[in-house]
């Protein structure tokens, strides 16, 4: 571009004027009515509804500072009860790095309440506001709006001043409560082209039209001549909603930001005049590239020196690929401490997180890839979604914000993770695992990896237990879990101390008195997670007469049903597939005879989703149950919802029904 087109373009973006949108509904604006209202006319339990919630965003630029993304917030709450007034506080999350930086203001914002027939006004005021800092990378403004109680209104205005033109800020028209009205605009000039990518169930009602607008150039110059005049186009698209639902979060989800009704935009590319069109993000590949070839990611991943004489040295006389790989990740693993930032980029940088012995997601596990590929091993970089984000749908610079490693051999691929000290290879933290992620290779080439497991993870318990007349159960208790339920029992126990674990089992199992005898083996990696414990329980039986009531399965049924909903809108998500097996023998009380058992059953699932199976027999004085379920998918579909959720139920009735003893 030569001197004279910049020098109009930046004329051009210097005069660029964005008008305010008109809507239908404004700040400031609140009757007797809606302040009266005492529920919601759609959705009668809603604690709070959105009146209106409108957004814009466009662009703007000044001379020595460049582009600029402005959005521009308004809201309007109605609260209902008090289960809603954690809607009359908003929390605003900007970057703030010291160096590139958002900003936030936030103005008009106000309570209005019903006092004496009148309608009173309270203005947030400086006590209200709050400035928080997250990390060293994001900041939070809050507001905590004032005398909000059962009826109130609360509206605030906010505008958000970034540096940052990749991607708009992502409208959410639909929220964990109604909203009565939505609308968004984006305004966004000839030279850019934005990709709008849509989430949820809902389609909005969306309008475009493109504005001519005259510019003068320069205004009067030095030399008395008046600057020229030039024409640009900006195109102004309008989406809008009216009477959405509220999002309801649902057990096994992976996140509800997936599903719930919104539109991002992503730069895709950039084109001044007379030059050629600039593509940001087209296809996967560029998207791979061009993060592979950010300094902070490849450049981190050549770098060895660092390493090379512990490497050499932990690698003496280790001869096959597998033993390699194994002594690389596991001295990664327990070297390295995760600080909790999530990244594919390094911050401090590959180098420095080793000698400290801390690092963010990427330091750790670039470090770990680069060792291995040093150690002749195939290695690559997989980019990954975690589950707590939002998984990308198209082509996205921004869709990823974590990245672990990956290893071809023998015709397979491992994944590692070294954040955690309680994985193994193949077997991930629970936050990598959300449905795919995008492994490059050092061509800058990539291909898709499919993060959803597919092997069955096993928890296997058994119950030799002997019942006294009284209803005193005695018994011993094994349960050994494998692989991701492995993981799990390390995460949430392993650090705990015998007492605290033996207190967390005598919570969960009300009437069960543990041992002294309580043992776990979960530090041998290459074994599963073996939990073993004498117990004492008075409350698994029911004795009426001269009979005894019993569950099969003792303390350790299922009583609820997890899936309680008429309709499921989103995906179940189990996580990984899953077996839990049991055997149970109980040994009767000295003169007592079996009267009844429960019948066994086998049910399954269509599409081989799972199965259950469940026996009892008595013999003599003994009483032995084996039940078994399979869960097949870690995540299937929601049309199945109605088959899952009566799985569960008839498992669940099966489960609590009783072996009648009797006295001879």
């Amino acid at each position: 571009m030569n001197i004279r087109l910049i020098t109009l373009l930046v004329a051009a973006l210097c005069s660029f004027s964005i008008q305010a949108q008109v809507f239908e509904y404004e700040l400031g604006e609140v009757t007797k009515e809606q302040l009266e209202q005492k529920e919601h006319p759609i959705e009668k339990d809603a604690p709070a509804a959105i009146l209106f919630n409108k957004g814009e965003t466009y662009l703007t630029f000044s001379e020595g500072q460049g582009f600029k993304m402005i959005t521009e917030i308004a809201v309007k709450i109605k609260i209902y009860n008090k289960d809603g007034y954690n809607w009359a506080n908003k929390t605003i999350r900007y970057f703030d790095d010291g160096g590139s930086r958002q900003t936030v203001d936030i103005s008009k914002s106000y309570t209005y309440n019903l006092e004496d027939g009148r309608i009173k006004k309270s203005k947030l005021k400086k006590e209200g506001k709050f400035t928080e800092e997250i990390n060293k990378f994001w900041k939070a403004k809050k507001i905590v709006m004032p005398e909000v109680k059962e009826g109130s209104i609360i509206e605030y205005r906010y505008k958000i001043i970034s540096p940052f033109l990749n991607v708009f800020p992502e409208w959410y028209f639909q929220d964990g409560i109604p909203v009565d009205h939505s609308r968004y605009i984006t305004r966004i000039p000839e030279y850019f082209t934005y990709t709008p990518n849509f989430r949820g169930y809902y389609t909005p009602k969306t309008t475009k039209k493109q504005v001519n607008k005259t510019i003068v150039f320069g205004g009067k110059r030095s030399n008395g001549n008046q600057g020229s005049n030039q024409e640009y186009i900006e195109s102004i698209t309008t989406y809008e909603f009216k009477d959405l639902p509220a999002i309801k979060d649902e057990s096994f989800i992976n996140t509800i930001a997936n599903y719930i009704t919104s539109v991002e935009h992503e730069l895709t590319s950039v084109r001044y005049p007379n030059e050629p069109i600039k593509s940001l993000s087209s296809t996967w590949n560029d998207v791979a590239k061009s993060i592979y070839d950010n300094d902070n990611f490849g450049n981190e991943l050549r770098k060895t020196s660092y390493f090379e004489d512990d490497i050499n040295a932990l690698l003496s006389g280790l001869t096959s690929q597998k033993e390699r790989m194994d002594a690389i990740y596991t001295y990664v693993r327990d070297r390295m401490n995760w600080n909790e930032y999530h990244s594919y980029s390094c911050d401090d940088g590959v180098r420095k997180a080793y000698k400290s012995e801390v690092g963010n997601i990427a330091e750790i596990n670039l470090m770990l890839t680069s060792m291995l590929r040093y150690a002749g091993l195939e290695a690559n970089p997989v980019l990954v979604t975690t589950r707590s984000q939002k998984v990308a749908l198209y082509p996205s610079r921004t869709a990823f914000n974590y990245v672990i490693a990956a290893v071809q051999m023998g015709g397979k691929t491992i994944l590692l993770d070294a954040t955690s000290k309680s994985c193994i290879p193949n077997i991930l933290p629970f936050r990598a695992l959300n449905w795919s992620g995008r492994l490059i290779k050092k061509d800058g080439t990539s291909l898709g990896i499919d993060m959803i497991p597919k092997e069955h993870s096993i928890e296997s318990t058994s119950i030799m237990a002997e019942l006294d007349e009284e209803g005193t159960l005695t018994g011993k208790l094994k349960a050994q879990q494998f692989d991701y339920n492995a993981y799990a029992f390390r995460e949430r126990y392993g650090s705990l101390s015998t007492d605290s674990r033996i207190s967390r089992l005598e919570k969960s199992y009300e009437g069960i008195t543990i041992e002294d005898s309580y043992s776990v083996t979960k530090k041998d990696f290459s074994k599963p997670v073996i939990e073993e414990y004498e117990f004492t329980h008075n409350g698994v039986v029911d004795i009426i007469g001269d009979k005894i009531y019993i569950s099969p399965m003792l303390f350790l049924m299922q009583e609820e049903n997890p899936f309680k909903q008429e309709k499921r809108e989103y995906p179940i998500d189990f996580i990984y597939p899953r077996q839990d097996r049991y055997m149970i023998s109980i040994k009767l009380p000295e003169g007592y005879v079996v009267e009844s058992v429960p019948e066994s059953i086998s049910l399954g699932m269509e599409q081989g989703i799972g199965d259950f199976n469940y026996n009892v027999v008595a013999n003599s004085n003994q009483i032995m149950l084996r039940a078994t379920m399979n869960i097949n998918y870690a995540a299937i579909s929601q049309e199945y919802y109605t088959t899952i959720k009566d799985f569960f139920q008839q498992t669940i009735e099966k489960q609590t029904e009783k072996i009648v003893l009797v006295k001879k």
